[in-house]
Parts: structure tokens; C-alpha cells; sequence
């Protein structure tokens, strides 16, 4: 007899979340009790849903869609996960598409699951271009199919979700509130492993500057090492990331303007190569290994300039705003 799971997908509505549910329609195996639709635009229209459900087909009787409030993804999986009774929660993100065997396989994963195992990871699969070289978007993309604990396919005991309180809300977006959960997870005595049922992740469609907005998830990082302590990284397995630079590149932008200003003009020439040094090393950093095109190579010269300072703003906002930050059990509780 199969195990008992509900599945839980986040949404904004974007276009994909027809396929994503396509995909788990076709799924063969054990069903879904329930599905979850949590719907997290701040002011949701229940008219841009209707075509993304009817593709379900019988699975449409049973789903549930529910709102969020635009309080961003971790806020929007507790409401679904809160709102099922069944032992085990299956998340997947909205862009994503399952494997064609996926509820087989995950009910393969949750049966060998021992007492102790909390939560039970789908292995991520990002499709790249053949043709050339993929883009710096691209390959960011395709690092999710080695980051541990990621949300886009991951199951978790209800028990233990209800024992740590669930998603952290204070993280507004797709970033760290993964890695944060399955620490606190492991801190409560609760393993973790690696599954076999696959999930397709492709690479949405970006503009130029996407890679520049991602430096808000800095202040992500700086709540995980208030929540987790500064080897958060090594127990979580994840990068180390460029912000030790970024924070030495900003630093020398800002002191050659402040030399010039003050006339000190050798320290301000000094100051400005550093400058130049620091972002050239990451621009190239990004460029050599793309397709190397005039617009990729254009948008990675003007975020590779604008990065740094980006980063190192909301990395210093980040440790201010969670400076005191406490355990999400006692916040939630």
C-alpha cells in the first residue's frame, strides 16, 4: 500500500503553471490525495487559473486553491502544507515539470524513507543549449541541479514540519528559505536524503538585468548567518559567493571618489585601478565562459559594474534589519 502525500505549488500565475500541472497530471503512479494551489499575488484573479486547472483533468477534484497574500513563497508553502492532513507534503515550484513515472518514483521514495527521515529531495534536471555555449543566466539556472534541499522538488514529513514551525516567512523570496528549513530540520535530529524521482527544471525567460536583482538574496544570506552562524555555508554545502570581493570592490570605488573629492589625486588614481582591477576580474570571470555575443557580453560589462555595489547594499541592509533576528520556532510560536 502506497504512502499518503499531498502535493503543495506555489504560484504567481506566471505561464508555466500549466505545464507544471500537465506534467503531474500525466505522472503515472500513486495519485496525490490533494493538491495545493497556493496562490500568492497580492491580488489574486481567480480568472487566470482557469485554463492552468483544467489541465489537470480527474486530479481537479482534488485541488484546493487557496491565497497567500503576496507574502512570497515560504509564507505561501506554509499555508498549503497547513491546509493537508496527509503524512507526507510534496513541494514543487510553478516553473517546474515532472518526470513522466514522477508519482511512482516519489511514492518509491517516501516507502524506503525511514522513521527518522524528515524530508526525501527529487533530483533536479536543467536543460541547456546545445549549440553554444549557455548564457550567464543559464548556467546560474542550471546550478540548481547540484544545490541541496532546493524546494522545486522536495518532500517533507508533515511531523516534522509541524515540529520546527515550517518556512521561515521572513525570507520574501526563492532564496536560502530552503536551505534554512532543512538545517533546522537536521538541528531537531531529522535526516535528510537524496531521491530518484526526476523533475525538469527549465530556464525562464530573463531580461538583462536579472542578475542584478538577484543581489537582494544577500540580505537572505545575512538572516541565514544571524539564524545558523558564519559556517552556515559549509554545513549547508552551499557557494561561497563573491561578496568578500564585491564588499573590496565597492570599497575602493567609493574611496577614489572620496580621495578625488578631497584632491588627493594619487590616492584616488590608486584607488580607481583597484576598481577597474576588481571589476574587469569579474566581469571576465563571467564572459569567458558564455557565448561570448555582443549583448551577453554588453550586459555582463554593465552588471559586473553595478554588481558589486548592489550586493554590498543589500548585504549591509540584510545585517541590519536581522540583527536581531531569533529562532523561527520562537517567532512563529
Amino acid at each position: 500500500m502506497s504512502t499518503p502525500y499531498a502535493v503543495v505549488i506555489p504560484t504567481l500565475a506566471r505561464d508555466t503553471l500549466a505545464d507544471c500541472l500537465a506534467a503531474l497530471a500525466a505522472a503515472t503512479g500513486p495519485r496525490p490525495t490533494d493538491i495545493v494551489l497556493v496562490d500568492d499575488r497580492p491580488d489574486p484573479d481567480p480568472a487566470r487559473l482557469e485554463h492552468p486547472l483544467s489541465v489537470l483533468g480527474d486530479l481537479r477534484a482534488r485541488t484546493l486553491v487557496l491565497t497567500s497574500g503576496g507574502r512570497g513563497p515560504a509564507a505561501a508553502r506554509n499555508t498549503g502544507w497547513r491546509a493537508v492532513v496527509q503524512p507526507w507534503v510534496a513541494f514543487l515550484d510553478d516553473d517546474v515539470q515532472v518526470g513522466p513515472h514522477w508519482c511512482e518514483q516519489l511514492s518509491q521514495d517516501l516507502a524506503e524513507a525511514t522513521p527518522d527521515t524528515g524530508g526525501v529531495q527529487g533530483v533536479i534536471a536543467v536543460p541547456l543549449p546545445g549549440e553554444r555555449r549557455p548564457t550567464d543566466w543559464e548556467r546560474s539556472t542550471a546550478a540548481l541541479a547540484q544545490a541541496r534541499w532546493i524546494t522545486a522538488d522536495m518532500a517533507y514529513r508533515t511531523e516534522a514540519l509541524k515540529e520546527v514551525g515550517g518556512f521561515d516567512e521572513r525570507f520574501p523570496r526563492a532564496f536560502r528559505e530552503d536551505a534554512d528549513l532543512a538545517l533546522r530540520m537536521l538541528d531537531a535530529g531529522w535526516r535528510i536524503r537524496q531521491g530518484r524521482r526526476t523533475t525538469r527544471h527549465p530556464v525562464r525567460d530573463a531580461d538583462r538585468w536579472v542578475s542584478l536583482r538577484a543581489q537582494r538574496g544577500n540580505a537572505d544570506d545575512a538572516l541565514m548567518r544571524r539564524l545558523h552562524g558564519p559556517d552556515w555555508w559549509h554545513r549547508a554545502l552551499a557557494p561561497r559567493g563573491r561578496l568578500r570581493g564585491h564588499l573590496a570592490t565597492t570599497a575602493a570605488g567609493l574611496t577614489a571618489v572620496g580621495c578625488a573629492l578631497a584632491g588627493r589625486r594619487a590616492a584616488a588614481a590608486g584607488a580607481t585601478a583597484a576598481w577597474a582591477a576588481g571589476t574587469a576580474e569579474f566581469a571576465w570571470t563571467r564572459i569567458a565562459p558564455g557565448p561570448r555575443t555582443r549583448h551577453e557580453v554588453t550586459t555582463m560589462l554593465a552588471t559586473s559594474a553595478l554588481i558589486p555595489p548592489a550586493a554590498t547594499w543589500h548585504w549591509l541592509r540584510g545585517v541590519w534589519r536581522h540583527r536581531n533576528a531569533a529562532p523561527w520556532r520562537e517567532v512563529a510560536s
